[in-house]
């Protein structure tokens, strides 16, 4: 029997309140900011009224048809150029910048069919190896939008597996109004998420021996800005749903203890005010973004307590000579009135685990060298460091994290400002690398 410490018996005293285990899941019902940064490397934002265009379908399978069918002998009486060959320069095309003949997406992407396919390992340390993949549509806006924001529409689809048992998947649309000054967003998602819970701040107990939990939501968010004047200052409001249910596993050498179970319920309202002049909202290489938010959680929201989550951010970002660009992020977020476990803050940099050091407030600052030393080719270098505090029955519980790593980029679409590679990255608990497809901190 169980009937002294709450260690092996049931789950710690963050867990719980007013005498039930605190049980909504933090993955996803973080203000709709955190959990779609979390989702952030891998979600991205689908539409499914996609124009229909019969004659990019014919130029695609003539591009496919000619890829395994030998070219013929070109007749050396017909002075023009074969309708098929014709076609297939036409496509190939699409593939290569007309400026230097790399390999490019953009033409690709302008094309009414024209998607961006993903497909990356995932090699989160907090949900083992996997794999995601997916398809980005890019729609370029029209008016300032294009212009002066460089800000394409985006629509796409998702899905990830892990070795842990670890899937999820989503849709989602971001796209553009009235000449670029109403912005919109839109997203849904369901996923089943194996973690380990480490405690709030600085656990002794749970520090090595850790509760295996489960989480799984479906919900969705929506979310509009509106540009004040002339001003790059953006007022924005949005509403998070999730349902989710939640699982621990009792913990091991406790014979009969069952596993517990729960069901809860997140809905909020997340008001936001922004400001952002960034060259492009992919990999930026100037420009400032800055964004103020407050979530608020309440049951006359659908939620099943009230709480609240604030969080400030910001990313600067500027070059620093002709082929070498800085960049700075700086985060503090805070959560009060109560939350669920879930929904506590934790340090998001390359290097430390998801959900790995939660607190009731997080700061975190990280930088980012790129060196573009050979025409679309890039070295990255990064570091960082987070604090995640928390004060338990008045005992303060503060934990921090330093992490760092390296990198490269290959410049995937110059038009739209997109950079894909890879990631390297070191910490205190293990060693791991990201796919990255635009900015590791990148926010629409």
């Amino acid at each position: 029997m169980c009937n002294r410490t709450p260690d092996p018996c049931q789950p710690p005293r963050s867990l719980r309140s007013n005498g039930r285990i605190r049980a909504d899941s933090r993955l996803v019902g973080a203000p709709a900011p955190d959990y779609l940064s979390l989702m952030a490397s891998l979600i991205v934002r689908p539409d499914m009224t996609t124009r229909h265009d019969p004659r990019r379908r014919h130029r695609i399978l003539v591009l496919v048809a000619l890829a395994w069918i030998p070219q013929a002998t070109a007749d050396s009486s017909t002075p023009s150029t074969p309708p098929a060959a014709s076609a297939a320069t036409e496509s190939t095309s699409k593939l290569r910048s007309p400026e230097d003949g790399w390999l490019d997406f953009s033409s690709f992407l302008d094309e009414a069919y024209g998607f961006l396919p993903i497909a990356m390992p995932i090699t989160e340390p907090a949900v083992g190896y996997g794999v995601g993949g997916g398809v980005m549509f890019l729609d370029e806006a029209v008016g300032k939008a294009a212009a002066e924001y460089k800000r394409p529409n985006i629509s796409g689809v998702f899905g990830f597996g892990t070795e842990n048992g670890t899937w999820g998947g989503g849709v989602g649309d971001m796209r553009n109004w009235m000449d670029g000054r109403l912005q919109t967003l839109a997203a849904g998602f369901t996923a089943s998420v194996h973690l380990d819970f480490y405690g709030i701040g600085d656990d002794p107990v749970l520090a090595d021996r850790p509760l295996r939990y489960e989480l799984e939501p479906l919900g969705g968010v929506v979310q509009g800005k509106y540009q004040l004047g002339d001003s790059r200052f953006f007022a924005g409001i949005g509403y998070v749903y999730v349902a989710m249910d939640v699982r621990f596993e009792a913990p091991e050498n406790t014979p009969g203890l069952p596993d517990y179970a729960s069901e809860s319920t997140v809905g909020g309202l997340l008001p936001s005010l922004s400001y952002d002049t960034r060259d492009n909202i992919f990999t930026p290489t100037k420009g400032l973004y800055a964004e103020a938010t407050l979530a608020t959680f309440a049951e006359a929201l659908g939620a099943d307590d009230d709480y609240q989550r604030g969080t400030l951010l910001a990313m600067y970002f500027r070059p620093l000579g002709e082929k070498v660009y800085l960049g700075l992020k700086g985060q503090a977020t805070a959560a009060w009135s109560d939350p669920p476990f879930y929904l506590l803050p934790y340090v998001q940099l390359r290097g430390a685990p998801a959900m790995r050091y939660q607190g009731e407030r997080v700061v975190q600052a990280e930088a980012e060298l790129r060196w573009q030393f050979y025409k679309r080719f890039s070295f990255v270098g990064f570091a960082g460091t987070g604090l995640a505090q928390a004060d338990i029955q008045g005992v303060e519980r503060d934990r921090s994290v330093v992490t760092g790593g390296t990198g490269f980029r290959y410049e995937l679409a110059r038009k739209y400002g997109i950079h894909a590679g890879i990631d390297v990255a070191w910490g205190p608990d293990n060693t791991a690398f990201y796919i990255q497809v635009g900015s590791a901190w990148m926010r629409p």
